[in-house]
């Protein structure tokens, strides 16, 4: 496989953001393969290697696709992608995605993760983070919410895979906003 220049890799007290790597294929498969996990962000979960092993190689390939490690036990407990704006195609505009491996929810860990992420991102020029959930999502309606994102609007999300219709909430940071949040953490 040829060698990629990394993106970028950040580390929180608990995780180390990366790029995801071949040997990363249990540990995403584990948390891929976890039900309600991938159908609360759109997509089926995972129900075999093979599939994980698809997955993993687009991950690979994908810059903006980062690998959650947990630093205590070097696995990988998730992801958290960093799109283009797919609204409106602005350089200074970007959008999040995020999933965590069941058994690490409720522990402040993907908390720890968004800040991380945020702090990089509004130090490179971005104004603009969005982040979206179903309605349904009451965890990452939380977490978005605690991160300082605040509602822009309500929209709907069409899964191909789950071929449903979700009703979504859509929201936004600006760098303002995040400078607010820092000096209140």
């Amino acid at each position: 496989m040829k060698e990629r220049v990394k993106y970028m890799e950040l580390e929180t007290d608990r995780t180390v953001l990366r790029n995801f790597e071949e040997k990363d294929l249990e540990d995403l498969h584990n948390y891929c393969s976890q039900e309600g996990v991938g159908e609360m962000a759109g997509w089926k979960h995972h129900s075999n290697m093979l599939e994980s092993k698809e997955i993993l190689y687009r991950n690979i390939k994908n810059s903006n696709i980062f690998a959650i490690e947990n630093k205590e036990n070097k696995k990988v407990i998730g992801h958290i992608t960093v799109n283009s704006d797919s609204e409106n195609g602005r350089d200074d505009t970007k959008e999040l995605g995020f999933v965590l491996n069941s058994n690490y929810h409720n522990q402040g860990i993907m908390t720890e993760v968004i800040y991380q992420i945020l702090d990089y991102l509004f130090s490179k020029e971005i104004e603009y983070i969005y982040a979206c959930c179903f309605q349904n999502n009451k965890s990452s309606k939380r977490l978005i919410e605690k991160c300082g994102f605040t509602i822009e609007q309500e929209g709907i999300f069409y899964s191909e895979s789950l071929n449903k219709t979700f009703k979504s909430f859509e929201y936004v940071c600006s760098r303002s906003d995040w400078q607010l949040q820092k000096n209140r953490l």
